[in-house]
């Protein structure tokens, strides 16, 4: 088997033509330096080079041996810099999962300001329900995710990093539509459009109608946020959707809303990661980028409020 220690030496005194040249350069000593290479020459059975005075000559073994050294050590410099270079974020992936809902109003922004940092680091993202997003983590697809909590996994860290208001949306001519406040008892008789089963709306939604004692009328389950929307406009259901979804088609009285009774509905979203594993040099970089968005006392901030950060950071 070759040795690589050997090989070194021999391409460093073949390249220097000069044993004591090849000692400087390695930090070793000249015998040292003929050691090795008589020891490549006795475990290859070739003599590499040739001696006259103080002078040393490859053979065509050596000169053989010495051109594919070079290919070799020359890979061995590119890969030190290629680690180099991962260090100090000039190349890399970062594998992220999202929400849809955050995959579409939230991350095209805060993807523009992580490039503007990390030019060459390539995104791939990833969007789907939050428990498929964090079931993902476990299986290497992602590295890090922002969903809301859809549940709970020991091996997956979840840090707490915004909160989104949910609001109900219903046709603008909808009988609830014009009270200034609607319970979730009268909810329960409404038929529903509900988000997917795995997302954390239909989780937080479930949550809240069981804490009501009463059981949602759910018409159909779906990830489509433009559907629900269609849906409901046509007047087929309600539905929960996070308000900065909703919030141009409510201006526009495509949609209404109408304030819950006595509360407001939060949805808590969450940066995370798989438990006992480093983040690599990308998802570190990007874990940093969240943490100066998120608000310092947790106070409820949507997607809105968080687009304006990333604008502030950028001017």
């Amino acid at each position: 088997m070759l040795n690589f220690n050997q090989l070194r030496v021999f391409y460093y005194a073949a390249k220097n033509r000069n044993f004591t040249a090849a000692a400087k350069d390695l930090f070793i000593t000249q015998p040292a330096v003929t050691a090795q290479v008589k020891a490549l020459e006795e475990c290859s059975n070739l003599k590499l080079f040739k001696k006259r005075g103080r002078n040393i000559y490859l053979t065509d073994a050596g000169r053989t041996l010495y051109e594919y050294a070079k290919k070799i050590f020359a890979y061995e410099k590119e890969i030190e810099n290629a680690i180099e270079e991962m260090r100090e974020l000039k190349r890399g992936v970062l594998r992220l999962g999202t929400s849809k809902t955050y995959a579409r109003y939230f991350m095209p922004s805060l993807m523009t300001s992580f490039h503007k940092a990390h030019p060459q680091i390539k995104i791939h993202l990833d969007e789907g329900s939050s428990l498929d997003m964090m079931n993902s983590l476990l299986d290497f697809k992602n590295e890090v995710v922002v969903i809301a909590r859809a549940g709970d996994n020991s091996e997956v860290t979840l840090v707490p990093f915004s909160q989104e208001e949910l609001v109900v949306i219903m046709s603008t001519d909808h009988p609830l539509a014009g009270k200034k406040t609607v319970s979730f008892q009268e909810l329960a008789e409404e038929p529903i459009i509900m988000k997917e089963t795995g997302s954390g709306t239909s989780k937080r939604v479930n949550e809240l109608f069981d804490q009501n004692n009463c059981v949602p009328n759910v018409l159909m389950e779906t990830s489509n946020n433009e559907f629900i929307k269609q849906v409901v406009q046509r007047g087929e259901g309600i539905s929960f959707l996070v308000k900065a979804c909703v919030a141009l088609e409510i201006q526009e009285k495509k949609l209404a809303t109408v304030p819950l009774k006595d509360q407001k509905i939060y949805l808590d979203v969450s940066f995370g990661y798989l438990k006992d594993q480093p983040l690599s040099p990308p998802a570190k970089a990007f874990e940093n980028v969240l943490k100066k968005l998120r608000a310092e006392d947790m106070r409820p901030q949507d997607i809105g409020s968080l687009m304006a950060k990333i604008l502030a950071q950028q001017s």
